[in-house]
C-alpha cells in the first residue's frame, strides 16, 4: 500500500465535498492531528479507521485501497482482474470491474451467485445506491420488496437498493449477474 497515495485520495475527496479535518475527524472520532498524518502519507492507520473514513467521505474502501491513480479510460484486463471478493456460502462473490465509483457514480461488478446447494443467504440486502442488473449466465430469481421475479440470460432490471432485494439462485449452477450500483444524488 501506498501511503501517499492514499492520503492523496482522502484528502482530494474531503476537499471536493469542502469538508475539514476537524469535521471529518469527529466524523470518525479520531484526532484531527491523525487525519492529517493520513492525509500527508506520514502514518499507517488501521483499515477500520481507513473504513470508517471512506464511509464519512462517501467512498468505498475498496477505491481509497486500490493503488491506481485516478484515470480518465480505466482499462481493465479480464487476466489482471482481481480475484472474488466474498463468501460463497452467504450468496455472492464479486469481481470488481472499474473502480471509477467516486467521480461517475457508477460501480459496476459482475457478480457471482452462488448455486443453491451452497447457498445459505435468506436475508435481503439494502443500500443506498440504485442498482442496474443484466444476466449474463444462469438465471436467479430477483426477490425484490417481497415480490419473487425469475430472470434470465439477457434480462435486465433497474431498481432502488433502498428496497429489500436478494438474488435467489434457481439451481445448482452459478449464476453471473453484472450489477452496476448507481449513487443517487437525492
Amino acid at each position: 500500500m501506498d501511503l501517499n497515495k492514499i492520503g492523496q485520495k482522502i484528502k482530494q475527496v474531503r476537499l471536493r465535498q469542502k469538508k475539514t479535518q476537524q469535521q471529518i475527524a469527529d466524523e470518525c472520532g479520531i484526532s484531527k492531528s491523525l487525519l492529517s498524518k493520513i492525509e500527508n502519507g506520514q502514518t499507517a492507520s488501521a483499515i477500520a479507521t481507513l473504513s470508517k473514513i471512506s464511509e464519512a467521505l462517501g467512498v468505498s474502501l475498496s477505491w481509497i485501497l486500490d493503488d491506481k491513480t485516478e484515470e480518465d479510460l480505466v482499462l481493465q484486463k479480464r487476466s489482471n482482474r482481481k480475484a472474488r471478493v466474498g463468501d460463497a456460502h452467504m450468496g455472492y462473490s464479486y469481481e470488481l470491474l472499474a473502480n471509477r465509483s467516486h467521480y461517475s457514480g457508477i460501480e459496476p461488478t459482475i457478480v457471482h451467485v452462488t448455486p443453491k446447494k451452497l447457498n445459505l443467504r435468506k436475508e435481503a440486502y439494502t443500500h443506498s445506491q440504485d442498482e442496474f442488473i443484466y444476466i449474463l449466465e444462469g438465471s436467479i430469481y430477483l426477490l425484490y420488496d417481497n415480490e419473487n421475479y425469475y430472470m434470465e440470460k439477457g434480462d435486465s432490471a433497474y431498481f432502488k437498493g433502498s428496497k429489500p432485494h436478494l438474488f435467489v439462485p434457481v439451481g445448482d449452477e452459478e449464476a453471473q449477474v453484472l450489477t452496476c450500483f448507481i449513487d443517487r444524488n437525492d
